[in-house]
């Protein structure tokens, strides 16, 4: 398959020029500058892809004379034509074709393209890096340094909210904004941006600064918290009713009280040792409904408001002898924790561990001896006086059970009997078997007391006086 050009009019030799095909690397690759007309020498031949080597031949040129501004209009299309869509291909007529068929079909219409583009000016190095950033270096504490416990100077630098106080739209020129810092309209009129005057513009800056340092010496002011078990400790701090519920409702009846604050560590792949906050707290109305719940979270105050309004969502109720004290004595048991509980009479006291005398008070119980054995966890002692407390067996539930009536002695009324409840179905005739032995666990150290032969640890030690 052979192409022939013929090119019309007399050229001389200066005027041939090629340009080269921007899709072509090589200067052999070209495309003649002049405007050609093109001879198809088979009919058979449909389709002519100008492309590689054939493309560059030199053409045979003929010497029709050809006008030189219909020449040079020629020229710029073709090149114009091949300097943005490339080669096309060539649709072979029969007879001599115009160049201009070498046009290929516009390009197909797309949809525009938005794109969002977010302003982002750095006159400054300090325009670069974030408030965090910016303090982080200025307070000079590391994730390690701050999680071991470093930097706890007294003097140290306090991070602050710089744009705490800012108004949108003031600043240092004193413009009015309507709509930012300034009204749209006034008296009826659309204001329009101004000035402040020098002395008025001192004044607005004054009272931002006079209330800057107003809410630093708030912050700076120390309120005495409530004293706990200790004065350092977060044991037994009241931190007031639970949050209102979503309907409404208010708590203003119960208390809360920490009973355990401790850190806590996660290891994990992506951020290694992960630090958070564990809160133990009870709530309690002190009429014998009170409950418990922990809160996690990576700060204190989050994990102390989640573990108070979480413990409302787990009360229970616990029943109370004359509203003093318990119905009988009891041993509760969780996990190596054991908490012995012992009825007492009106005016004992408490005399408990510190964590179940904090709970005892928000239960309602105002007398009562307990003995913890075992682990003293904060968590399991919680637990196992829950557990017992909401277990015990009270005189009419043991009234019931034995079909007898359940009296009581008291040595200010000698051997007079105080019936304390009665069978609801009433009480059988048969009597109580006198050979029956309780299920009661005893314990060597009440038994030696009882018998007085207990003697203290400290008994045997010489004791000097100096």
């Amino acid at each position: 398959m052979q192409v022939s050009f013929l090119q019309s009019g007399a050229v001389s030799q200066a005027e041939h020029r090629w340009v080269k095909c921007p899709r072509r690397q090589h200067r052999h690759q070209c495309v003649p500058w002049r405007e050609l007309q093109i001879i198809a020498l088979s009919s058979s031949m449909q389709m002519l892809h100008l492309r590689g080597h054939r493309f560059g031949q030199h053409a045979r040129r003929s010497r029709t004379p050809q006008h030189p501004n219909m020449a040079a209009v020629t020229r710029l299309c073709c090149v114009l034509r091949l300097s943005f869509e490339g080669v096309g291909t060539l649709r072979a007529l029969g007879g001599a074709a115009h160049f201009s068929h070498l046009a290929r079909h516009s390009p197909p219409q797309y949809a525009p393209v938005t794109a969002a583009l977010q302003q982002n000016r750095h006159s400054s190095f300090f325009n670069k890096l974030t408030a965090d950033e910016l303090w982080r270096g200025v307070l000079a504490e590391s994730g390690a340094g701050a999680r071991k416990g470093r930097g706890k100077r007294t003097k140290r630098k306090v991070k602050k909210d710089l744009n705490r106080g800012q108004n949108l739209g003031e600043g240092r020129a004193g413009y009015l904004w309507p709509g930012l810092n300034s009204p749209v309209y006034r008296d009826g009129s659309i204001q329009k941006p101004s000035q402040r005057g020098e002395a008025e513009q001192k004044e607005v800056t004054a009272a931002l600064e006079r209330q800057r340092d107003e809410w630093d010496k708030r912050r700076k002011t120390k309120i005495k918290r409530e004293r706990g078990w200790t004065g350092f400790s977060w044991g037994g701090i009241s931190l007031g009713p639970p949050d209102p519920g979503p309907n409404g409702e208010t708590y203003e009846d119960f208390d809360s009280r920490v009973i355990e604050v401790k850190s806590v560590f996660n290891v994990t792949a992506k951020e290694s040792r992960k630090r958070s906050i564990s809160a133990l707290v009870a709530v309690g109305n002190g009429n014998g409904a009170a409950g418990f719940a922990l809160g996690k979270a990576a700060d204190k105050n989050t994990a102390l408001r989640k573990a108070k309004n979480r413990a409302m969502h787990y009360l229970y109720y616990i029943e109370r002898y004359n509203n003093h004290t318990i119905y009988h004595d009891i041993e509760s048991k969780f996990k190596r924790t054991t908490l012995r509980m012992k009825k007492q009479n009106k005016g004992y006291g408490l005399r408990c561990h510190r964590a179940v005398i904090t709970l005892c008070k928000l239960i309602g119980i105002e007398d009562m001896y307990a003995k913890v054995d075992g682990s003293v966890n904060l968590l399991n002692i919680t637990r196992a006086l829950f557990h017992g407390l909401a277990n015990q067996e009270t005189h009419q539930n043991l009234a019931d059970k034995k079909q007898l009536n359940v009296v009581e002695f008291r040595a200010e009324q000698g051997a007079l009997p105080i019936v304390v409840a009665q069978p609801q179905l009433g009480a059988r005739k048969e009597p109580e078997v006198e050979d029956d032995v309780p299920n009661t666990r005893l314990h060597w150290a009440d038994v030696k007391a009882s018998q007085g032969v207990k003697r203290s640890v400290w008994a045997g030690v010489k004791r000097t006086i100096w």
